[in-house]
């Protein structure tokens, strides 16, 4: 297949690169919004410029689809695809916030092989290989084994009223670390109810799945990647025992937005 080592020193170098750009760091930064409210920044651009060089020199053969690359539908024809984002959490990245990541994610046949976050904002790298587990800085990690969904853990600043018997804990803007956080136990549920691009979740939710957590669509269904419209309606990644009351709490609200 391909040199792990040297994949996990490709992503570690993006985000070195992206580190070296970090306003938290005090680094000046040139950023904009692509529409109203969704931010890119130079770091963005240059992170993806050298993703795109080195993992297709790693493997040519694997197309392509990343956040600040123009999508082109031939990826599809391909078994092989990197699945990127640049900088997951760019409003964290961009306003000098530790809550970002670099995201990549190589998949075959609509399932994720690999995956990998660096996030050096906060010292941290997640790596998952299909079937062989899931590690934090190199030790193997353990999803929420939680049972009771009173009381869960949730990436959020604020949670809604409705969903006051949960417990609100620290929210990096980068869905991608959120789902992390279930993947070592730091939280027992992450949840979304609206259209959300492959790339933002790919790595992530492999990581998740093979610490142990259950992983579907905010209905409950499969993940799937490399399709022709690269998105899912919701992400619903959460320890097993609570994965049926969670749908059960989230369905009303999934059938409003869809």
């Amino acid at each position: 297949m391909i040199d792990r080592s040297h994949l996990e020193d490709i992503v570690r170098e993006a985000g070195r690169i992206a580190h070296s750009r970090w306003p938290g760091a005090g680094h000046a930064l040139h950023s904009w919004d692509k529409t109203p409210g969704n931010p890119v920044s130079e770091a963005d651009l240059e992170v993806d410029r050298f993703l795109k060089r080195e993992l297709g020199r790693l493997l040519p053969s694997a197309a392509w689809l990343s956040e600040e690359t123009a999508d082109d539908k031939a990826r599809t024809a391909s078994d092989l695809i990197w699945l990127v984002d640049p900088i997951d959490g760019t409003r964290d990245f961009v306003n000098g916030r530790p809550g970002w990541a670099v995201s990549v994610a190589l998949v075959s046949s609509g399932r994720p092989l690999i995956g990998m976050l660096a996030a050096p904002a906060r010292g941290e790298e997640w790596v998952a290989v299909a079937g062989q587990g899931a590690t934090l800085n190199g030790t193997a990690i353990r999803a929420s084994q939680r049972t009771q969904f009173a009381g869960a853990r949730v990436p959020s600043v604020l949670l809604p009223q409705d969903d006051s018997d949960l417990v609100a804990v620290v929210q990096p803007n980068s869905i991608a670390l959120r789902i992390a956080m279930v993947a070592a136990d730091q939280a027992d549920l992450v949840a979304t109810v609206r259209w959300g691009f492959e790339w933002d979740i790919a790595a992530a939710t492999l990581i998740a799945r093979e610490a142990g957590a259950e992983v579907t669509d905010a209905f409950g269904g499969p993940l799937a990647y490399n399709k022709h419209d690269p998105r899912d309606f919701g992400v619903l990644v959460c320890s097993p025992a609570i994965h049926a009351a969670a749908l059960q709490r989230l369905a009303e609200r999934a059938k409003a937005l869809r």
